[in-house]
């Protein structure tokens, strides 16, 4: 009888309704209809199936009583200076569950430099090496990311976590991910539920913005076709920026170097079995891995934290607001986008005023990073205009350079704060 009660007590049913007992449980409730809700959203409605499955079911192990797949608190003990396992991932290795090792992925920012190496193979550069001003355009998105860091921190938020969800804006999964788990590791799982959620939302957040800074006029501007760009110029372009951006900020260059590396690959036409690789099976192989692992650290205790109070006086009354911080980021995420989105079509608008060749403002929307997505939202808000203007080509110029551009931000934002 002593076996099967130890066996009984062993059972996650039994944690479950001993924690419920002792009012512990209902958090993790809460979290494992939230990933219910994610496999929803990713398989029924399509929102980055890819990475959102694995994030939803990487939220849903984490939060099942008694698994033992990812102890937040081994990684306490990590970031702890005054702990003993400070850095100390031999200590993760031997006491952690399987989500705790791949996390080590996440932390040491393997993951997303791996997947900018496959996203560098699948990109094509012409369109901004044909139009250079389009450099601009992404340059201009990427001001949602500040602005949205001074507003978080106008909330209370710490400067490393405004500067995280900041990184929202820039609508590159990779990037919120690797500048999070440098500055703010707690927050990474609302960080990359928001940031992935929004760059599946583009086709619905993005056009009412368009619409409401542009006039009819403005949408329906054709564009005069690009010029064909040679192979040796696709071969160079790598090569310069890596250098640039290294000498500028050389704490982007893990992301842009490794995007860089993947797009050497594909332009230099000697190294297709790599191509092949890097954008098919390394980009598969690592999707999984981090999903799963970044899912795993949307734990009840991280994500429905409400520790943040506010006092506010209302007729000499004092009152506690409670605050709760992923919801904070969520909002604050989307307003990190729409500001991305406005900012790129005001630019392209001041643009005109000095350029003899007018561009379609619609086209700036496309500065963030959500490759091609944007582009296509571009294009099909052009063409809903005028069904003979075909902007996908133009708009792809200012949305690679968005990819740049939120990298680059991101290595600003992590060597002032880091």
């Amino acid at each position: 009888m002593e076996y099967v009660m130890n066996f009984v007590e062993q059972t996650g049913f039994y944690m479950l309704i001993n924690d419920f007992i002792e009012g512990g449980m209902w958090k993790n409730l809460i979290m494992i209809a939230i990933s219910l809700l994610l496999f929803y959203l990713a398989i029924k409605k399509q929102f980055e199936p890819l990475l959102l499955i694995g994030i939803a079911f990487g939220m849903l192990l984490t939060n099942l009583p008694g698994a033992g797949m990812y102890d937040s608190k081994l990684w306490l003990d990590f970031m702890d200076e005054a702990s003993k396992n400070y850095h100390d991932y031999g200590h993760i290795l031997a006491e952690g569950g399987l989500l705790d090792i791949l996390y080590i992925g996440v932390k040491t920012c393997i993951y997303p430099c791996l997947i900018f190496i496959g996203i560098g193979a699948m990109t094509d550069f012409s369109p901004l090496i044909s139009n250079p001003k389009s450099l601009l355009l992404g340059a201009a998105a990427q001001i949602g990311i500040f602005a949205t860091f001074i507003g978080c921190i106008a909330l209370g938020f710490p400067q490393e976590a405004a500067a995280s969800i900041g990184i929202i804006g820039g609508a590159d999964g990779p990037t919120a991910i690797y500048t999070t788990s440098i500055l703010y590791p707690s927050l990474l799982g609302a960080i990359a539920v928001a940031a992935y959620s929004y760059m599946a939302l583009v086709p619905v957040i993005q056009p009412p913005i368009m619409k409401l800074l542009t006039t009819k006029k403005e949408r329906q501007i054709i564009m005069k076709p690009l010029r064909e760009v040679s192979k040796t110029e696709k071969i160079i372009f790598p090569i310069i920026v890596t250098i640039f951006v290294a000498l500028l900020v050389p704490s982007a260059t893990p992301l842009v170097g490794c995007l860089m590396l993947g797009n050497l690959w594909k332009e230099s036409g000697v190294a297709e079995r790599l191509r092949q690789t890097a954008q098919n099976e390394l980009m598969n192989i690592v999707t999984i891995f981090l999903g799963i692992s970044v899912g795993a650290t949307a734990t009840a205790e991280t994500f429905l934290n409400s520790n943040r109070d506010t006092v506010i006086n209302i007729g000499g009354n004092q009152i506690t607001l409670l605050r709760m911080p992923t919801v904070e980021i969520i909002v604050m995420g989307i307003v990190a986008f729409g500001v991305a989105t406005a900012c790129g079509v005001l630019f392209a608008k001041i643009m005109n005023i000095f350029s003899k060749n007018k561009i379609n403002p619609l086209i700036g929307s496309a500065g963030v990073s959500a490759v091609p997505m944007a582009a296509r939202v571009s294009q099909s808000v052009g063409q809903k205009e005028n069904p003979s203007n075909f902007l996908l080509m133009h708009a792809m110029g200012p949305n690679v350079a968005g990819v740049i551009g939120s990298a680059i931000a991101a290595g600003v934002l992590i060597a002032l704060l880091g």
